[in-house]
């Protein structure tokens, strides 16, 4: 059985060849499609993720990680103060314009102001400065993938954000989202000038100093880190207790709930999904008709063997073996190719194209499914045929 079908699948090569790339492009679009889906959901959560936090501090009316209402510095000082904390930072994040010069268009940015000094969201920079630099006034750190959308092109070059001067003293790497305007990381005393303090008239001189951060300065988040070895459960419950009329998430749960709505809330899911099912549908058109071809031309053969007393379990068997071979074979290089593109979009946008075990284990079970289904639909010509067809003159 394994020589017939082997050799009824290469005996005619080109079509085998045509049979693989279809299978490999529909391997592919379906292993893409899911992967961006899961890196679309990293990406919207990208500081979320890179922080140290075990808990966020919100507003009550919190949709999801970057839109939210603003809440008071107070806050970091009262989770301070709750037992079982070992450190609360603030997070000012919000939108605003940048401007290169004077001669060029408006572009929009995500300020995210944060303590220069702090460990619950650490930065490390690949070029320039490092975060604890931002203590200077109107200095920021950018990611390198972003410099042709802000117009950079080296280290110390200045815009301007909401008209406020900003010098670039460094440069991250990965720090992007794709569900977000291109991040502007400075200290929480410059962002809360860049923010709560809009400069509408460029000819009034730029501060000297900033605006001290004051109990009532607004912010967007509270990061909270629970003592080692503290039952993170108990903590939360003293944090919601201390925070009544605010949120307190935990990693995990701001993350879902961002998760949930672009891939829900969003038309993002769908179109992802929709491009996954696509994948599906050609895969099984592709496989159905070489199978279904092969079939064709190898009646004769077919009916010989059933003339023989071949049963109808032995001839299943030779058109899913061959379906099996063509799952694997076209699975492999699909798999590989997403590899190197993932690789190449993360270096080169930071578009995460995220292929987990798990999700590499999934493609694999749908690809077999998807040609063995093909081959079922093959088959029925086979199972349909009368052995004495085959000997009529």
């Amino acid at each position: 059985m394994v020589s017939l079908a082997r050799k009824n699948l290469l005996e005619d090569f080109s079509r085998f060849l045509v049979a693989q790339l279809g299978i490999t492009f529909a391997v592919s679009l379906v292993t893409i499609q899911t992967g961006l889906l899961e890196g679309f959901g990293r990406s919207a959560t990208l500081l979320v993720n890179k922080s140290q936090a075990d808990f966020w501090i919100a507003s009550s009316e919190l949709r999801y990680f970057g839109l939210t209402l603003p809440i008071e510095y107070q806050a970091v000082l009262d989770a301070q103060a709750v037992e079982g904390v070992a450190a609360a930072e603030p997070l000012l994040m919000q939108s605003a314009m940048w401007r290169r010069s004077e001669t060029e268009a408006i572009d929009p940015v995500q300020v995210v102001g944060i303590e220069p000094t702090g460990t619950l969201l650490p930065l490390t920079t690949v070029a320039g400065a490092a975060p604890t630099e931002l203590e200077e006034p109107y200095s920021v750190i950018v990611d390198r993938i972003d410099l042709n959308a802000l117009s950079l092109t080296a280290l110390g070059e200045q815009g301007r954000v909401n008209n406020y001067p900003a010098t670039v003293i460094g440069w991250t790497r990965g720090v992007k989202s794709i569900v977000s305007s291109p991040y502007v990381f400075t200290s929480l005393e410059t962002a809360n000038l860049y923010l709560n303090f809009p400069r509408f008239d460029t000819s009034e001189p730029v501060p000297e100093f900033l605006p001290l951060v004051s109990p009532s300065t607004r912010i967007t988040y509270v990061m909270v880190k629970a003592k080692p070895g503290e039952d993170l459960a108990k903590v939360q419950e003293r944090l919601r207790a201390a925070f009544p009329n605010y949120q307190v998430l935990s990693r995990a749960a701001l993350t879902e709930m961002t998760r949930r709505y672009w891939l829900a809330s969003t038309s993002v899911g769908f179109i992802l999904g929709l491009g996954a099912g696509v994948g599906m549908v050609v895969g099984v058109v592709i496989v159905s008709q070489i199978l279904y071809s092969s079939v064709s031309d190898r009646l004769q053969e077919y009916g010989t063997l059933k003339a023989m007393g071949a049963s109808d379990w032995y001839l299943y068997r030779i058109i899913i073996e061959q379906a099996l071979w063509m799952a694997v074979l076209g699975y492999l290089p699909g798999l590989g190719l997403c590899w190197g593109l993932g690789m190449w979009t993360m270096q080169a946008r930071a578009i995460q194209i995220i292929i987990t075990p798990q999700l590499a284990l999934a493609v694999f079970s749908v690809t077999v499914a998807m040609c063995v289904s093909a081959s079922l639909l093959a088959v029925q010509k086979v199972m349909r045929l009368d052995p004495a067809q085959v000997f009529r003159a």
